[in-house]
């Protein structure tokens, strides 16, 4: 794969504090990502805001501010990480969809284009800069315009599965599901508008464990443990 796009969620980042940052899990991620730029492949990350901010449950906060602060969330998880990795040795970029003084760059895809070519590892933070819209749209949006080859979803669990394996112990986990069913079971991978962009764009994901040993590394190879969204 030329370009992949990775998409890590807040939580995630936390650990075992659930909020804030666990830098011991950063820096696993900080290596892995480098084992890929050091094999060629150009890298882009989109990371959610969890870890600081879960504005959407307030019920005294309006939503288009809340969803701006979640916005903010995912520049300082950005910020934090790229700096990780630039102490890994790799070069880093944020880019936004809105003006940030001199923390990030505007977002376009030439600029996202250069960046990668120059094999920086880029950070597409802010999400859409639109409230109403995830992280989840993010990646995806952000996944079509720069041509990625796939969106790969670490997550806390080891692929999709038919319900959630911690309320149903029958639940199935799928090695390879598509899109269409994804949709149509309501399976929730990512959110559904992200999976209807997924969908009529052609943008395959891959869905596997971020506590697995080498799991970022070993998503983009084949035999992949983890779940295949295919989109044909």
């Amino acid at each position: 794969m030329k370009r992949i796009l990775l998409k890590l969620s807040g939580e995630a980042l936390a650990g075992d504090k659930r909020t804030g940052f666990d830098e011991d899990t950063v820096r696993m991620v900080a290596l892995q990502v480098k084992k890929l730029i050091d094999s060629g492949t150009q890298v882009g990350i989109v990371i959610g805001g969890g870890n600081f901010w879960r504005g959407r449950t307030s019920e005294h906060i309006d939503r288009t501010k809340a969803d701006q602060i979640g916005m903010l969330a995912t520049v300082m998880n950005c910020i934090y990480v790229s700096e990780i990795f630039r102490s890994e040795g790799m070069m880093t970029n944020i880019l936004t969809p809105f003006e940030i003084g001199s923390f990030t760059k505007l977002f376009s895809k030439d600029r996202a284009n250069k960046y990668f070519e120059k094999g920086m590892v880029v950070f597409f933070a802010g999400g859409t800069g639109h409230p109403y819209f995830s992280t989840d749209t993010g990646v995806v949006l952000r996944a079509v315009e720069v041509e990625a080859d796939v969106i790969l979803l670490a997550k806390a669990i080891d692929g999709v599965y038919s319900a959630d394996p911690k309320v149903d112990p029958s639940a199935k986990r799928y090695d390879e599901i598509s899109i269409d069913d994804v949709i149509a079971k309501n399976l929730q991978v990512v959110d559904m508008t992200a999976s209807i962009l997924a969908r009529d764009n052609h943008m395959p994901m891959r869905v596997f464990s971020l506590n697995e040993p080498d799991s970022i590394v070993n998503s983009v190879t084949d035999p992949f443990n983890g779940t295949k969204i295919t989109v044909d």
